[in-house]
């Protein structure tokens, strides 16, 4: 059942993947070209530990953001390739709902499309933390 799974997962994630590997690479040479990296390079570290240390780490912010939008993307792409490769889904069921006009059926998968699209911009948000030491998340006001 996995090898069934192959084409259409290639299928729905390689423009989303190309838009990413571009958008990173562009992120990360942008990286290289600042101040901060000039000066862990002078301070000896070696070519490994500033590219992952402090270069890629700097880039990854734009980075997660882009990977928080693309769930919409990938539920919206969805459709299309359920009806290319004829498998029953979400997909397939909110085109029959449409056709139809099932509007109980469209509102909630389109309330559930939403909550997945909140959720991931919410762990893309909580992934800053991650990436960024700076950013933090508090109780109240920060100054």
């Amino acid at each position: 059942r996995i090898r069934h799974l192959l084409l259409p997962t290639i299928c729905l994630t390689y423009g989303g993947l190309a838009y990413l590997t571009r958008f990173a690479r562009a992120g990360l040479l942008d990286s290289i070209q600042q101040d901060y990296v000039t000066v862990a390079r002078a301070k000896g570290l070696s070519h490994r530990v500033v590219l992952l240390k402090h270069a890629t780490r700097n880039s990854l912010i734009p980075l997660l953001t882009l990977i928080g939008m693309l769930i919409p993307a990938l539920i919206g792409g969805s459709v299309i390739i359920e009806r290319i490769f004829s498998w029953p889904g979400i997909g397939r069921l909110f085109f029959t709902a449409v056709e139809g006009r099932d509007y109980p059926v469209i509102m909630g998968l389109t309330t559930m499309s939403a909550l997945l699209s909140l959720g991931g911009i919410l762990a893309s948000d909580l992934m800053y933390a991650w990436a960024d030491p700076r950013v933090t998340y508090r109780r109240g006001i920060s100054p």
